[in-house]
């Protein structure tokens, strides 16, 4: 059986693309709930998280019920990816972090990889994010798992393995580059390699099975896991 690589996208392959996300979801809590989350943002913590934790925290804060929150959750969805379709840059190419290019297609040319998405963006943000940085044909539609589809990041793993036909976790590689990423894949009993290409640092991110610093070293790590 092969080896199934799943990529975070912000601050995994990506770095500095995350202003009109954050816009999108903003405007879609205002849309549905009529809530400007601008005094809260600075409560919650958006990395690593999925975009309907971020959503769930932003509107307690604000007070809404829990209740409230889960009845309006698929139309603060829906609101998000229609609005992030609509301000999402045409060119993202220039926040593809160095090496990230050259590395997917080597991987997805090594016989028994397939390469997935485990990200906390909602699926049609993540694919438009990914189609407009130039990257996106790396990742097949049908393959891994999406804030979309469900607000716990620690459940991503499992749904990515299913979809992938991948049923062993020892098969299964998360590479993120935030301490909940090394947490969902730990949750799974998958392993994970961590990369500081984000906001944090080897110390940070020392409970991964390994540590890179960029996409090279990123490539060698990957090799030594045996993808």
């Amino acid at each position: 059986m092969g080896v199934l690589l799943l990529f975070d996208i912000d601050g995994t392959l990506l770095a500095g693309a995350t202003d009109a996300h954050r816009q999108a979801l903003e405007a879609a809590i205002l849309e549905v709930h009529a809530i400007d989350t601008h005094r809260h943002r600075d409560r919650v913590a958006p990395a690593g998280r999925t975009d309907g934790e971020i959503a769930r925290l932003t509107l307690l804060e604000a007070g809404i019920s829990a209740l409230c929150i889960d009845e309006r959750r698929d139309e603060v969805r829906d609101a998000c990816c229609r609005i992030y379709a609509g301000i999402c840059p045409p060119d993202l190419s220039r926040h593809v972090i160095p090496g990230i290019a050259e590395l997917l297609p080597w991987l997805d040319g090594r016989d028994g990889v397939t390469l997935g998405l485990l990200t906390g963006n909602f699926e049609p943000v993540a694919r438009l994010k990914l189609a407009r940085a130039r990257i996106g044909r790396w990742f097949a539609a049908g393959k891994g798992a999406f804030g979309s589809d469900s607000e716990d990041r620690a459940a991503l793993p499992a749904i990515a393995r299913r979809r992938s036909g991948h049923v062993r976790r020892e098969d299964t590689i998360v590479i993120g580059d935030t301490p909940r990423d090394i947490a969902c894949a730990r949750a799974d009993g998958v392993r994970c390699v961590a990369v500081t290409t984000g906001q944090y640092g080897a110390a940070e991110l020392a409970a991964a099975d390994a540590v890179a610093r960029d996409s090279a070293q990123l490539r060698v790590r990957l090799e030594e896991l045996g993808a």
